[in-house]
């Protein structure tokens, strides 16, 4: 979701750095506060001029949750905006990635030949449709900085040099560990007219997921709002509350097992880990889920590269089994209707034939 500038150097890191706009610092009221992006950055990136400021905003690094306590009004969640005259009022949370300088670089080769390890499953003029593989980070960021999805975009089309306008965005995103379906928009103009379509429900999202236990019923709907976890050690954990933010997710079983089942869900909203929080709040859980799963100390582990062998036994998966598996949209190249198909990679389709056993 965030798009690289032209001159950035794929295998130097990003820095993150989140701030929260306070009227406070701005000697206003709470009710009064509206300020733009691009001053509100000024503000705490001394350093950096205007101009310069603009260019982080214009380039895809500075992404923006305008949600507050007393206006829930957004989706919860950090997106990008390349707007720096965007109004801003106290509580939204802004978020900016830097890139580090004084990195080894790694060899030219290895960022070009990463154009060839991407599988296209549809393109027109305006839209193009890949398929991410599990493991596979969307954006450069934290530990993977060398071999991403957008990187890999950006290499096959050849646009190292191309000018922004010429680079596609992408339209949503998956956690790394989940594979399948990512939409992405060719041209300014496409990628707006297909999050509209985001914002206005009007895209068709399901996936498939393998969760453990068998439900009794052949589906259902679940209406829960998602919050950030308040009692949890790990920062990025959603949970089930009253006050969170509408989150609605319908799902059916496609096939069931002995002890686990093979399940689809259709996301009617967005939230972060929408589905895994969902499924694990019915008693159905993913497998290979190390954060909604048995237990979340699984994704410390994970984290530190210590899991072992029992612990991958318990879990099932080294990753949580969550394919993006259906996709319909309507390109703006000729307003056509399309609907687009992603197969369980190997790793789920081997888990589920094992299960038929």
């Amino acid at each position: 979701m965030r798009f690289l500038p032209k001159h950035r150097d794929l295998s130097r890191p990003l820095e993150k750095i989140e701030l929260i706009v306070r009227a406070s610092d701005f000697r206003s009221p709470v009710d009064e506060l509206v300020v733009r992006l691009d001053r509100f950055l000024g503000e705490h990136l001394t350093w950096r001029s205007r101009t310069s400021i603009q260019e982080l905003v214009h380039d895809g690094y500075v992404w923006v949750d305008a949600s507050t306590p007393d206006q829930p009004q957004g989706s919860g969640e950090a997106k990008p905006e390349t707007r720096p005259g965007r109004r801003l009022r106290h509580g939204s949370r802004v978020v900016v990635w830097i890139p580090e300088q004084n990195r080894v670089e790694v060899k030219t080769g290895e960022l070009a030949d990463l154009g060839q390890d991407l599988s296209v499953l549809y393109e027109d003029a305006a839209a193009l449709v890949v398929d991410k593989p599990a493991m596979l980070a969307v954006h450069p960021g934290g530990r993977h900085l060398t071999d991403t999805l957008i990187q890999r975009v950006h290499a096959r089309m050849g646009l190292g040099d191309a000018p922004r306008d010429e680079r596609p965005r992408l339209c949503h995103r998956l956690d790394r560990e989940t594979s399948g379906i990512v939409l992405l928009g060719k041209t300014p103009r496409a990628h707006s007219l297909m999050m509209k379509q985001f914002e206005a429900r009007e895209v068709e999202k399901e996936y498939l997921a393998i969760v453990r236990g068998v439900p009794a019923q052949d589906g259902g709907r679940i209406d829960l709002p998602l919050g950030m976890g308040r009692s949890t050690r790990v920062q990025l954990k959603m949970t089930v509350q009253a006050d969170g933010l509408e989150s609605v997710t319908e799902w059916r079983v496609v096939e069931r097992f002995r002890e686990h089942a093979l399940v689809a869900c259709k996301l009617l909203t967005g939230r972060q880990h929408q589905i895994r929080v969902h499924m694990a709040s019915i008693g159905f859980p993913l497998v290979g889920d190390k954060l909604y799963g048995p237990d979340d100390a699984y994704f410390e582990k994970g984290m530190d590269g210590t899991l072992s062998a029992d612990d991958l036994r318990e879990l099932g998966l080294p990753r949580h089994a969550l394919h993006n598996h259906r996709l319909a949209f309507t390109s703006p190249d000729g307003n056509r209707r399309v609907e687009v198909t992603s197969p369980l990679p190997r790793d789920l389709a081997d888990f589920v034939a094992a299960q038929r056993t």
